[in-house]
C-alpha cells in the first residue's frame, strides 16, 4: 500500500499543476513519514525505503533552490543518530547524487535530448554549487559522526556511509575528506574485514579526484606508507578475493594517479618533482606484479590499466635502467602466464565465465602490444624461448601450455607489425626467429594434439603467417594434409570443422600459384565434403551448408587460379557443378510432389543451398574475360538453365526466388551479356504473385542489369516496365491495419526501391523507356515521383525523387522536350520544390533531410538552366507571390537562384525555408 502511495506521489508530481498548499502538504507528509520510521517496531522493506529516498531526491531538485533551502538540515534534525533515521538519510543522499551526477536524460528526439541535457546540466551545476556554499561542510561532519559512532557496532550503516563519501568526493572540496581525521579513520577500516571493501572504494574515489600533481603524489605516498605498514602490500593467493579485487582497483587508481602527475610535471618542466614521482611509481611495480599474476582474473584485470600506463612511461624514456628492464621482463612473463586457459574453461559450451576470460585475454593482448613497443627484441626472445621449450615436449605438456605457446607466436604478428604481412623479409633477426618458429610449428606434429584449442590455434597461426610458405614451400603438403584429415575438416568437433573450413579457404587463396602441384589431389580429397545432403539422407553431414560454401569457393579458386589449360579447367568446373545440377533437378521434382509443409521447407532449403554453392564457386572470377579464358561460360549457362525452372514452382517461392535471384546477380558480373537471354523469362516468373519483400529484392537485380547494359536491355525494359510498375502499385495500394508497423515499413522500403529503379533508368540514359509507355502511363509515373517528393515523410525517398525530377528536367526540360512537359514543370515540379520543405515533417535538423533539400536545390537550378529567364519570371510574378512571399524576399530568392555557384543557392535555400517555417 505504501509503495502505491509513493508511486502516486511520483506520478502526480508535476509542480506546475500543484498549488502552494499542496506542495507544502507533500513536504510535511514526507517529514512526518520520516519521523514515523524511527518509532515503528519493524523497519520498512528495502524497496520502500529506496522509493522514499527517490521521492525525497525529486523534491530536492525541484525545491531546494527556492522553497526548501534547509532540506538537509530539516532531515538531519529529524534523524539525528537514530540507526533507522541514518539509514534513510544515507539513502536520500545517494538518491540525490544519482539525480545530480548519474542521471540519464530521457529524450524523444535528438533536439529534445540536447535541450534536456543542457537544462539538467545547468540545473545540476547550480544545485551542487549551492550545496557547496550552504551545506556540504555540515553534511561531511554528519558523515564523520556516523562513521565514528557506527564503525564498531553497525557495519551496514558504516558501509552505506562510506559509499556516500565515495560518491560525493568527486564533486566536493577534497580537503573536507582528504584530511588526517578522515584518512586515518578510512585506513583503520582497511583492517576491518566487514568494512575494508567499501573503505577501498572510498579511498579509490579520493585518489581519483583531480588535484595538483605534487599534492597528489604526496597524498598517494602517505596512503601507501600506511597501507604497507599494515601489511596490505604482501599479497597472499589465499586472501579474500572480493577484497583483493577492490584493493587491486585501488592500487590501479593510485598508480594511474601517479602516472598522470608525472605526465603533468614533465609537461610543466618540473623535472625534480617528476623524478620523485617516477620513483614513487617504480616503488609500486612489485605490488602491481603481485596483483597482475594473481590467479583470480578479476584481481589481475583491475591492475592492467596501471601496468599499461607504466609501460607507456618506459616507452618515452631514452634508456631503461636494469631494474626497469627487469620489470618489463617480469610483466612479460606475467602476461604469458595469465594468457593460459584454466582447467575449468568449457570449450564445448562457452558461457558467461568463458566470455569474460576472452575479454580478459584481449586486455592482455594490449599489454603484449605495448611490451613490443617498449622492447621488441626482449618480447621476441621471450616468446621464442617459451615456444621452443613447449613444442620440444608437446606430447607430455598440458594443453593450455601448448595452446598459449602457439598463441604467443600468433600474437607476435600484430605486436611486431609489418607491411602486407612481410614477416619473413627485412629485419634478419626477427625474420629468422619467426621462420624458425613456423618451421617448428609445422614439422613438430603438434597439429595432432588432442585438444580443440590447440588444433584451432595451429590452423589460425599457419593462415596468419601464410607468407612463410612462399619462403619454405616444402611444408605446404604437410599443412594441407592437416587441413584435410581428422585434424581439420574431419575433426570430431563441429566447432573445429566449421572454423577450419573458413581458414582452409583463406589458406588456399593466399598460396595461389603455389597450390598448383596439389590441385587435383585436394579436389579429390574434398569430394565427399561437396556433396549436397538432401533431407531424406538421415545422417548428419560433416559440414553445415554455411561451411560448405567455403569449400565450394575453395574448389572454384583452385580450378580458376590453376595453370591448367582452359579445356582442363572447364572439365574440372563441370565435374564440380554437374552433381549439383543433377541433384537440383531431382529435388525440384520431389518438391513439386511434396504434400507435407515441413518436407517442402526442407527440400526448398536444400535447393537453395545448391544454387548458393554454384554461386559461391563464381567468386573466383572477377570479370567476363576470366570466365571465358577458363572456358567456364557454358557450365554456368547450364546452371542457369537448370536453376531457372525453380522460379515457376508454386511452393516455397520466397526461398527459391531468393537463391535464384542471388545467382543471377553473380552471373550478370561473370557472364555479362550472355546472361541477357535468360532475364525476360526470369523476370516474368519473379513478378507473378509477389509481395512487397519480393519486389523490393527483385528491383536491385533490374537496376544492376539496367546500369550495366544500358541500351542493350532497352527492349526488355520497354516490355517489362509497366508490368513491374503495376505489380509495385498493386502491393502499395493493398490496405493495411493502422498499427501494423511491419507492413508500413515494408511499403516504405518498396517505395524507396521503386524510386531507386526510376533513378537508375533515368540516370542510365534510358529515359525513352519511360517516354514510350504512353501519355497516360508517363503522367502516372511522374505524379508518383511528385507524390514521393512531397507527401511521404521519408527523406531518403524524397532525395531520390528530387534526383529523378532533376534528371528529367535536364533531359526533357528544354525547348525540344516532350509536348506538355514544360507545363508539368511549372504546375508540379516547381511547387514540389517548395511544398516538400515547407511541411512540418521536413526536419531541417536531420542530416538525410538536408541531403533531400540539397537535391531539391539542384532541381530548381536545373529548371533555371533549362528554362532561363522564363523560370525567373514565373517565380517572380506568379508562383512565389501566390505563397504570400514578400517582394524583397522574392527578389533575394531569384538572385540566389541565378548565382553560378550552386553551393551558394543550396545554402540560401536552407535559410529560406528555416525562415519560412512557423
Amino acid at each position: 500500500m505504501k509503495q502505491l502511495c509513493f508511486d502516486l506521489i511520483m506520478l502526480c508530481f508535476r509542480y506546475s499543476e500543484l498549488t502552494e498548499v499542496q506542495q507544502q502538504l507533500i513536504r510535511e507528509t514526507l517529514i512526518t513519514w520520516l519521523q514515523a520510521q524511527m518509532l515503528n517496531p519493524q523497519p520498512e522493506k528495502t524497496f520502500i525505503r529506496n522509493k522514499a529516498a527517490q521521492v525525497f531526491a525529486l523534491i530536492f531538485v525541484t525545491e531546494y533552490l527556492t522553497k526548501w533551502p534547509k532540506f538537509f538540515f530539516d532531515i538531519l534534525s529529524v534523524v539525528d543518530l537514530n540507526p533507522r533515521g541514518v539509514d534513510m538519510y544515507l539513502r536520500i543522499l545517494m538518491a540525490v547524487d544519482a539525480e545530480l551526477v548519474d542521471r540519464d536524460v530521457v529524450h524523444t528526439s535528438e533536439a529534445s535530448y540536447y535541450f534536456a541535457l543542457t537544462f539538467e546540466a545547468r540545473r545540476n551545476t547550480l544545485l551542487k554549487d549551492t550545496m557547496r556554499e550552504q551545506c556540504i561542510p555540515s553534511l561531511v561532519e554528519s558523515w564523520y559522526q556516523i562513521l565514528q559512532n557506527y564503525q564498531y557496532n553497525n557495519s551496514e550503516l558504516t558501509c552505506q556511509c562510506l559509499e556516500v563519501v565515495g560518491a560525493y568526493v568527486s564533486w566536493i572540496d577534497l580537503s573536507l575528506i582528504a584530511n588526517e581525521r578522515f584518512i586515518n579513520m578510512l585506513l583503520g577500516h582497511m583492517s576491518v574485514e566487514v568494512l575494508r571493501e567499501e573503505a577501498c572504494d572510498c579511498l579509490f574515489e579520493i585518489v581519483n579526484k583531480g588535484m595538483d600533481p605534487v599534492d597528489k603524489t604526496k597524498l598517494v605516498e602517505s596512503l601507501c606508507q600506511v597501507l604497507q605498514s599494515a601489511g596490505l602490500f604482501s599479497i597472499d593467493q589465499e586472501d579474500d578475493v572480493d577484497f583483493l579485487a577492490r584493493f587491486s582497483k585501488l592500487v590501479n587508481g593510485m598508480g594511474q594517479a601517479l602516472i598522470a602527475s608525472w605526465t603533468k610535471l614533465i609537461k610543466n618542466g618540473d623535472m625534480k618533482s617528476a623524478q620523485d614521482t617516477l620513483q614513487a611509481i617504480e616503488a609500486k611495480v612489485a605490488l602491481m606484479l603481485q596483483l597482475l599474476i594473481h590467479e583470480d582474473d578479476d584481481i589481475s584485470s583491475n591492475i592492467i590499466g596501471f601496468c599499461y600506463d607504466y609501460l607507456h612511461i618506459l616507452k618515452q624514456l631514452s634508456a631503461l635502467s636494469d631494474q626497469q628492464k627487469a620489470n618489463v621482463e617480469a610483466i612479460m612473463l606475467a602476461v604469458m602466464k595469465k594468457l593460459t586457459y584454466d582447467e575449468e574453461y568449457n570449450f564445448e559450451n562457452e558461457g558467461e565465465d568463458e566470455a569474460m576470460f576472452v575479454e580478459y585475454r584481449k586486455q592482455l593482448k594490449l599489454l603484449l602490444d605495448r611490451l613490443a613497443q617498449v622492447s621488441p627484441e626482449l618480447l621476441l626472445a621471450s616468446v621464442r624461448r617459451v615456444f621452443n621449450t613447449t613444442l620440444q615436449n608437446w606430447q607430455t605438456t598440458r594443453f593450455m601450455e601448448v595452446e598459449v605457446a602457439i598463441r604467443l607466436l600468433y600474437m607476435l604478428a600484430e605486436a611486431l607489425p609489418v607491411s602486407h604481412g612481410a614477416h619473413f623479409s627485412g629485419d634478419v633477426t626477427k625474420a629468422t626467429a619467426l621462420q624458425d618458429m613456423m618451421r617448428t610449428l609445422v614439422t613438430s606434429g603438434v597439429s595432432a594434439y588432442q585438444h580443440t584449442s590447440v588444433t584451432l590455434e595451429f590452423f589460425e597461426t599457419v593462415v596468419r603467417y601464410e607468407k612463410f610458405f612462399a619462403v619454405e614451400p616444402q611444408h605446404i603438403p604437410t599443412v594441407l594434409m592437416a587441413f584435410l584429415d581428422h585434424r581439420g575438416l574431419r575433426h570430431t568437433s563441429p566447432k573445429v570443422r566449421s572454423r577450419t573450413a573458413y581458414l582452409f579457404s583463406r589458406f588456399v587463396k593466399s598460396l595461389n600459384k603455389q597450390m598448383n602441384p596439389f590441385i587435383e589431389d585436394v579436389l579429390n580429397r574434398i569430394q565427399d565434403l561437396l556433396e549436397l545432403s538432401p533431407p531424406e539422407n538421415g545422417f548428419q553431414a560433416l559440414l553445415s551448408s554455411d561451411d560448405q560454401l567455403f569449400i565450394y569457393e575453395t574448389a572454384g579458386v583452385l580450378i580458376v587460379n590453376s595453370e591448367y589449360s582452359a579445356e582442363r579447367k572447364q572439365v574440372l568446373m563441370r565435374n564440380l557443378l554437374t552433381p549439383l545440377m543433377e541433384k537440383f533437378k531431382i529435388l525440384l521434382e520431389k518438391l513439386m510432389m511434396a504434400q507435407d509443409e515441413d518436407r517442402q521447407m526442407a527440400l526448398a532449403d536444400c535447393l537453395n543451398h545448391a544454387v548458393g554453392f554454384a554461386s559461391r564457386t563464381s567468386k573466383a572470377f572477377s570479370n567476363k574475360q576470366t570466365v571465358k579464358q577458363c572456358g567456364c561460360s557454358e557450365v554456368y549457362l547450364d546452371c542457369l538453365q537448370t536453376f531457372l525452372p525453380a522460379l515457376s514452382c508454386p511452393l516455397q517461392k520466397e526461398v527459391l526466388r531468393s537463391g535464384v535471384r542471388t545467382f543471377l546477380h553473380r552471373m550478370i558480373i561473370c557472364l555479362e551479356e550472355e546472361v541477357l537471354p535468360f532475364i525476360p523469362s526470369a523476370s516474368e516468373h519473379m513478378l507473378k504473385d509477389c509481395e512487397a519483400k519480393d519486389l523490393q529484392e527483385f528491383i536491385p537485380l533490374i537496376n544492376q542489369i539496367t546500369a550495366k547494359f544500358k541500351t542493350q536491355v532497352s527492349p526488355f525494359l520497354q516490355q517489362m516496365f509497366m508490368p513491374l510498375l503495376h505489380a509495385i502499385f498493386e502491393v502499395l495500394l493493398l490496405p493495411a491495419e493502422e498499427n501494423d508497423q511491419s507492413a508500413a515499413l515494408e511499403k516504405q522500403m518498396l517505395r524507396r526501391s521503386y524510386f531507386a529503379f526510376l533513378q537508375t533508368v533515368t540516370g542510365s540514359g534510358m529515359s525513352e523507356v519511360i517516354a514510350n509507355q504512353g501519355a497516360e502511363n508517363v503522367e502516372r509515373v511522374l505524379f508518383t515521383v511528385i507524390q514521393g517528393a512531397v507527401d511521404y515523410p521519408d527523406p531518403i525517398a524524397q532525395k531520390t525523387c528530387f534526383i529523378i525530377l532533376s534528371k528529367l528536367v535536364e533531359l526533357w526540360g528544354g525547348k525540344d522536350g516532350p509536348v506538355g512537359f514544360a507545363d508539368f514543370v511549372y504546375k508540379h515540379i516547381v511547387p514540389a520544390c517548395f511544398l516538400a520543405p515547407l511541411k512540418q515533417t521536413f526536419d531541417l535538423a536531420d542530416a538525410q533531410t538536408v541531403l533531400a533539400l540539397s537535391e531539391c536545390a539542384v532541381t530548381l537550378k536545373t529548371i533555371h538552366l533549362k528554362r532561363g529567364p522564363e523560370c525567373i519570371q514565373y517565380l517572380q510574378q506568379e508562383y512565389l507571390p501566390s505563397l504570400q512571399v514578400a517582394p524583397e524576399i522574392i527578389q533575394e530568392f531569384c538572385q540566389a537562384l541565378q548565382q553560378p555557384d550552386a553551393k551558394v543557392f543550396k545554402n540560401y535555400l536552407k535559410v529560406f525555408f528555416q525562415r519560412a517555417k512557423p
